[in-house]
């Protein structure tokens, strides 16, 4: 699979005419090589030469734990003392005329220390290979984001049995969080979001001290990391009996959802999605409180490439996976999103959360 990759970068600087890519995103670097680790200020990059074999340049007290994983044969290492970009010019090819960099990852500080010892005739952004490559997921890019799906799915319903009137959405996070490390996960895949009563009507709210109360909503929306990959759902849950106008904007979300699940195939585009489900919310009285895009790709990062809006004209091929979260934003009132993650298959699609979206009470006193 490491080999196929990177043989479609090897295909990719060949037809461009660049002479070699130097990949320094840690997620890419195990994309390509299946070595994972985050080496936080320390150097470390996969150089693919046009021509020639592949190496892997780590911080020496990453050598041991990259050869295992990795199948790159070339594994150069550098100590706390040593100038990285020395190992990095010895395994470039020399009168180098093109290489290709990740502009997004690439810091100006990075690059003008690297350029002191290794100068090209020009820089190129290698990124439009690995992002079409990322964006069709593979059957073990799948299995893994299930698997992730699983997990935080566990921990959710481990999490509204502690739900009750007092207590604060911050205890509820930690409870969370608690429960994604306890059933194996690594962590969130970002900061985890509970929101209580009319803060639901803030998207991306921050947990505080507010207590749950009965006759409110509270929102949550969490992911979790696991082999490489993850997650992301958002579930909406009334605390005992709500207002019927609470009601009434959860239907007309979970119709919004269903209504674009129901679109997903090969050949929609990404804007007939968020139309869809625009036009459902804005059929009800609601479109001025959906402000945000109908959702985004997801992976090896919670936010990836395809952005689901309006605008978006790309067709859904199969392989492809993001997520669906209509929302509807009372400000004072409260807030609903009901977010899936969805894969595209040959002839529709198969979503892959599979936790309750009917409207469900808890914590009832």
């Amino acid at each position: 699979m490491y080999q196929e990759r990177i043989q479609r970068i090897l295909a990719y600087l060949q037809k461009q005419g660049i002479d070699a890519a130097l990949i320094t995103l840690p997620k890419h670097v195990y994309y390509l090589t299946g070595f994972l680790t985050e080496p936080h200020e320390r150097f470390m990059g996969l150089v693919i030469p046009a021509a020639g074999e592949p190496s892997l340049i780590v911080p020496a007290l990453d050598r041991e734990a990259a050869a295992e994983a990795s199948g790159i044969k070339q594994i150069l290492t550098h100590t706390d003392t040593d100038n990285p970009y020395e190992v990095l010019k010895q395994a470039l090819p020399s009168g180098l005329n093109k290489l290709g960099l990740e502009k997004s990852h690439m810091t100006l500080d990075r690059f003008e220390t690297m350029s002191a010892l290794v100068s090209a005739g020009s820089y190129v952004d290698i990124e439009e290979p690995l992002r079409e490559m990322r964006l069709i997921k593979t059957a073990d890019e799948v299995a893994r984001i299930k698997h992730a799906v699983k997990l935080v799915e566990d921990a959710l319903d481990e999490t509204v049995k502690k739900v009750k009137p007092g207590v604060t959405e911050t205890e509820l996070v930690a409870e969370l969080e608690y429960q994604m490390k306890r059933l194996g996960a690594e962590g969130p895949s970002f900061a985890s979001m509970v929101l209580a009563g009319e803060k639901s009507a803030l998207p991306h709210g921050n947990p505080g001290d507010r207590d749950v109360r009965e006759g409110e909503l509270l929102l949550f929306d969490i992911g979790v990391s696991a082999d490489g990959y993850v997650s992301d759902i958002t579930r909406t849950f009334a605390v005992g009996d709500i207002s019927d106008q609470l009601r009434d904007i959860y239907a007309t979300v979970l119709a919004a959802n269903e209504a674009a699940i129901a679109e997903v195939r090969p050949g929609v585009t990404f804007a007939h999605l968020d139309q869809t489900a625009r036009g459902v919310i804005e059929a009800k009285g609601y479109g001025e409180y959906f402000m945000h895009r109908l959702g985004h790709g997801l992976g090896m990062d919670v936010h990836e490439y395809p952005s689901v809006h309006g605008q978006n004209q790309e067709e859904l091929r199969p392989g492809m996976v993001f997520t669906i979260e209509p929302g509807v934003y009372v400000p004072g009132v409260g807030g609903v999103r009901i977010e899936d993650d969805v894969l595209v298959t040959e002839d529709g699609c198969e979503v892959l959360t599979r936790y309750p979206k009917e409207l469900t009470v808890i914590g009832k006193g």
